[in-house]
């Protein structure tokens, strides 16, 4: 008998169950509603993975920018995603549009979108309001790709749900990707399955730890950090595992892989 994958509908909709199950009685019944609000604010802001690329020469130095878009749209908060290698700002490998919305009492879902002429607007992070030309009707979702998050104290957690988020690079079938958010920043382990569970591409030793950016005031302060917040980055060998938030990278020679080129899933 042949076996068939179900419906992206009916994964979705068991999707939404599972996510549940996952969530404590009590924690639905004490979210906050701020708490979509303060993801969000966790989410947006200048990241690198400098320090860990620092510590660990199996991870690369990566620039991270998440900008606030579209302020005035019902139905959630929507945020530009632009990655770039240190030496390369103006080369991003991977640009996405990221839909965050609450789907129940603490249930948050980070919903994936990609860009129909990514070139045109890149460095867009920087402008004083981003994307402005475009909708999310330019958009195309990335099916069965989003994450979804819940809140532990100060920290929200989450992941893609089992195989829901199809994958064909390098042999895989499918993605997942792992999450963790805080207010210094965003830890995200993203991976390529084939059928039979073997790991075919993405980081192997963790995720990608990417701190946030903070300017300091102090002028002394700020030259004895800048090594930290502006590393030095070899250039993109056309591989990769990314941050969030998706799972769409490649694998490549170092256990710890590079943050996603775009390429798959998310």
């Amino acid at each position: 008998m042949v076996q068939t994958r179900p419906s992206f509908g009916s994964r979705l909709a068991i999707a939404a169950i599972v996510g549940l199950a996952l969530i404590p009685t009590g924690r639905i019944a004490a979210a906050a509603a701020s708490d979509l609000d303060l993801l969000t604010s966790w989410m947006t802001g200048d990241f690198s993975s400098a320090v860990q690329a620092a510590e660990d020469p199996d991870f690369f130095d990566v620039s991270l920018h998440i900008a606030t878009i579209w302020p005035d749209l019902e139905g959630g908060h929507w945020l530009y995603v632009e990655q770039a290698m240190r030496d390369y700002p103006d080369q991003p490998y991977r640009q996405r549009v990221y839909r965050l919305r609450e789907l129940v009492p603490g249930l948050f879902e980070i919903q994936v979108y990609t860009l129909p002429a990514a070139t045109v607007v890149v460095g867009a992070w920087q402008d004083e309001h981003p994307l402005a030309e475009l909708g999310p009707d330019d958009l195309i979702v990335r099916e069965g790709c989003s994450i979804l998050m819940r809140r532990r104290d100060d920290t929200f957690v989450g992941s893609t749900l089992a195989s829901l988020c199809d994958s064909s690079l390098r042999g895989a079938s499918y993605a997942t990707s792992e999450v963790v958010v805080t207010p210094d920043g965003i830890v995200s382990w993203d991976r390529g399955f084939a059928a039979d569970g073997t790991q075919v591409w993405g980081a192997t030793k963790g995720g990608y730890v990417f701190d946030r950016i903070v300017d300091d005031p102090d002028p002394e302060s700020a030259s004895e950090s800048e090594s930290v917040a502006e590393p030095e980055l070899e250039p993109e060998p056309g591989a990769a595992s990314d941050p969030l938030p998706g799972p769409d990278s490649e694998a490549v020679g170092r256990t710890g892989g590079m943050p996603d080129t775009g390429s798959n899933p998310s």
